[in-house]
């Protein structure tokens, strides 16, 4: 004879019995972030940007008004003795969307200003007219490793990043058709 509370005990075994090796394969995933390609190392520093037409100075009004967009840029640092970062390279990965198709993303920059301000460009990811990233359907996506980042730059972004947008220039709007302010994650 099995009594109510051995049931109970036992329904509970079974639920630890089925969920116990599910929790220690979520926690031993957890712990190799490392090793993961994607996974930033313990030298990076993360921003990421929703990029749209309407956060450009002025926000756009013509074909590319409803053009949108993020980016998330993977800053890798080394550190010197006093941990002010002494050398800076970053990854750029943008995703568009919304744009008329067969545009073409020109450039792409992180500038200083904060939102609602032109700023000037501090980091080029070395996209060019010549380079550029067709959309034929309207999107399209940037992605651009070791860009050397000013130390500088690497450190005011860190201080401040609100103080510091991403976007991407097309033929149509020359000085920027998404934008987005920066925020560290």
């Amino acid at each position: 004879m099995v009594f109510a509370g051995a049931r109970r005990k036992e329904k509970h075994m079974h639920r630890f019995r089925v969920l116990a090796p599910l929790a220690a394969l979520l926690a031993a995933a957890a712990g190799c972030g490392g090793d993961s390609p994607t996974a930033p190392s313990p030298g990076s520093i993360v921003f990421t940007a929703q990029l749209s037409a309407q956060n450009e100075v002025p926000p756009i009004g013509n074909a590319e008004s409803g053009a949108l967009g993020s980016v998330t840029i993977m800053m890798d640092v080394q550190r010197g003795a006093s941990d002010a970062i002494t050398s800076a390279t970053a990854s750029f990965s943008a995703s568009l969307l919304g744009f008329p198709p067969g545009s073409t993303a020109i450039l792409a920059h992180i500038h200083e200003g904060g939102s609602g301000v032109a700023g000037g460009v501090r980091v080029n990811t070395g996209l060019t007219p010549a380079t550029g990233i067709s959309m034929p359907n309207g999107s399209g996506v940037i992605s651009v490793a070791g860009v050397n980042v000013p130390v500088n730059v690497a450190n005011a972004m860190v201080a401040n990043p609100a103080g510091f947008y991403f976007n991407v220039h097309t033929p149509v709007n020359p000085g920027g058709a998404v934008r987005g302010q920066l925020v560290r994650q």
